[in-house]
């Protein structure tokens, strides 16, 4: 059994703020701490139930989060940036499964720090369904038939995971009272409950499916801004639904998520 683990930073508990998640900010050496042992916790598990082989990948800002000593000595980590697949660089059709650590409710929702990839946008769209991080990396998995079993954060973001996967292990580790601030639970609870999920989905892996994408595949963005769709519309495919929507169509979901990046990256105003 091989387990692929994307872990976020924003839906660990305890995280409330921006300057928590940030390099060289307050608290920042405290909670990519935090978010190590999440990720550990999951692991732990992982291997406990009989997986042979787990992958980490540090989904997190520049990437470089995850204090790779303090993981279990059998685990592999992908750490760094620019990643061609970002939050799923390393996943393959050779996985079994996929756990989402430390993950967050998309953007204008009303989770702790919710935003969808980058700040820039205002909703992200996939064949017509809204999503968040959640479900733009469970089609990635669901591309290679390999489905997420597993998602930890806050209370908004695994209502969305149960609504958009349906049958999903969940964890919440804390309630939102506002987008910065939250009623958390204590490290180790948290850690304790993602133990336990990792053994229940692990446990009955034929009772989950993988969320396979269409083909082709239209993604839509909004962003905040005109100037920010004037970028993204530069993208050789692009094409502009309003003043500050576009869209983009791939042969497959794996060309359309790429373009979404693309055109993210490209609305710099």
């Amino acid at each position: 059994m091989k387990i692929f683990i994307s872990v976020d930073m924003e839906g660990i508990s305890g995280v409330v703020h921006w300057n928590q998640t940030e390099y060289g900010k307050e608290d920042y050496e405290r909670f990519r701490k935090l978010m190590t042992l999440e990720a550990r916790a999951a692991v732990e598990a992982a291997f406990a139930s009989g997986a042979q082989e787990v992958v980490v990948n540090d989904s997190h800002n520049n990437m470089r989060n995850i204090i790779v000593e303090d993981l279990p000595p059998d685990v592999k980590l992908i750490s760094g940036s620019n990643k061609p697949m970002s939050m799923m660089e390393g996943i393959g059709p050779d996985f079994d499964a996929v756990f989402f650590i430390g993950y967050h409710s998309r953007a204008s929702s009303l989770g702790v720090l919710n935003h969808t990839y980058t700040g820039r946008v205002a909703h992200y769209w996939v064949d017509g369904k809204i999503m968040g991080e959640t479900g733009m990396n469970a089609l990635i998995a669901g591309y290679y038939g390999v489905p997420v079993v597993l998602v930890s954060g806050d209370s908004e973001v695994t209502a969305e995971a149960k609504d958009l996967l349906g049958k999903v292990e969940t964890v919440t580790v804390k309630e939102p009272k506002s987008q910065f601030s939250a009623l958390c639970l204590h490290p180790e609870k948290s850690r304790a409950m993602i133990r336990e999920a990792v053994a229940r989905a692990l446990g009955s892996l034929s009772d989950y499916k993988p969320l396979v994408p269409s083909a082709p595949s239209t993604v839509r963005l909004q962003f905040h801004t005109s100037g920010q769709a004037d970028g993204a519309s530069i993208m050789p495919g692009a094409r502009r639904v309003d003043p500050v929507t576009v869209e983009f169509t791939g042969k497959d979901y794996l060309e359309a998520y790429r373009g979404a990046r693309t055109m993210m990256t490209l609305a710099l105003v």
